[in-house]
């Protein structure tokens, strides 16, 4: 820039004077367009050094499937700067229950498991999801689950699901190899229900042991007798059909009992697995012995009215652990 003041000089000193002024001007202008020029320039490199670049940079062209396997194998698993235990933190925030929900949505919706939110809320029947219902979501999937016995430990619940101890240690702020008191509730991370579980709480587990048509003529629960009109608890589920009507077992199991009683008529009991029993009342014929395995399609009576009814229906009581349950929610 100096040189070019000097060579101006030398230029002016020849020229007239009002020359000379023009001159000068156009001079200092453009030297003012070259110094805004250099400091834009300048600024816009300091700028993008402190602009976060970076990124996989190769002298051989893009960047190809194998070394970004190769980036995969070479990973931790981990972001830099976050913590493995940071990783892994659980937590919960509420969802409200809207107009064609169904929780296999909600839970795609949220990127976790139909079997977590009915873990974490209880839900029992699936069914009965209601429109206004606050559900629980966490922010990873997995299922609770509680301690049975004293001595368990984050070890031998990890064993049992099949899942990472070290992430459910995490999750639930307590050692691998800790002893737990029964009646503990842990989170347990991508853990799954099992099929039992899963098809009571769908309503899938049993198969209605009438295949015929047939209609209810009593449900599950408190009715008024009729026999007497009074109030007064029935046990299962009465289902009208004609007489001869083919009785099958519900589920598959091991008859335990069959014989006649003054309430029940003719009668067979079946154990299944799970805790489950079945009872099947007022036959008109028996076709099944105790010790028999029996399948969902095995017939094992036929529909009648012996003991105390007033027509030909079956009488169907399931049990869970000896408690009468509602068979409604349990059969599709």
């Amino acid at each position: 820039m100096k040189k070019v003041f000097e060579c101006v000089k030398n230029k002016l000193s020849t020229m007239p004077v009002k020359n000379a002024v023009q001159c000068l001007s156009v001079t200092v202008g453009v030297c003012a367009l070259v110094l805004t020029g250099t400091v834009v320039f300048a600024n816009r490199v300091s700028a993008l050094e402190n602009a976060g670049q970076g990124g996989f940079e190769s002298t051989k062209g893009p960047v190809t499937e194998e070394i970004l396997d190769e980036m995969a194998e070479n990973s931790s698993g981990v972001s830099e700067n976050v913590t493995f235990e940071e990783s892994y933190n659980l937590s919960y925030f509420s969802y409200r229950v809207r107009s064609g929900d169904m929780i296999g949505k909600i839970a795609e919706a949220f990127d976790i498991s139909s079997d977590t939110i009915i873990s974490v809320n209880n839900i029992r029947n699936s069914r009965l999801l209601q429109i206004g219902d606050y559900l629980k979501i966490p922010t990873m999937p997995g299922i609770l689950y509680t301690t049975k016995k004293d001595g368990e430990s984050i070890e031998s619940v990890a064993e049992k699901y099949k899942i990472d101890s070290k992430k459910c240690s995490v999750v639930n702020h307590v050692e691998v190899d800790a002893a737990l008191a029964a009646g503990t509730t842990l989170f347990v991370p991508d853990a799954e229900l099992d099929w039992v579980t899963r098809q009571e709480i769908n309503g899938d587990l049993f198969r209605k042991p009438i295949h015929a048509r047939w209609y209810k003529s009593s449900s599950f629960g408190w009715r008024a007798s009729p026999f007497t009109g009074a109030r007064s608890y029935h046990s299962g589920v009465d289902m009208a059909c004609p007489m001869g009507t083919s009785i099958y077992a519900a589920l598959p199991g091991k008859v335990t009992a069959t014989g006649y009683n003054s309430t029940y008529g003719n009668y067979v009991i079946v154990a299944h697995h799970s805790g489950y029993k079945t009872l099947y009342g007022h036959m008109s014929a028996i076709l099944c012995h105790t010790g028999n395995y029996v399948t969902q399609e095995t017939r094992i009576g036929k529909v009648g009215s012996t003991g105390l009814s007033t027509g030909p229906h079956l009488h169907f009581t399931v049990f869970k652990n000896n408690k009468q349950v509602n068979p409604e929610n349990l059969w599709n």
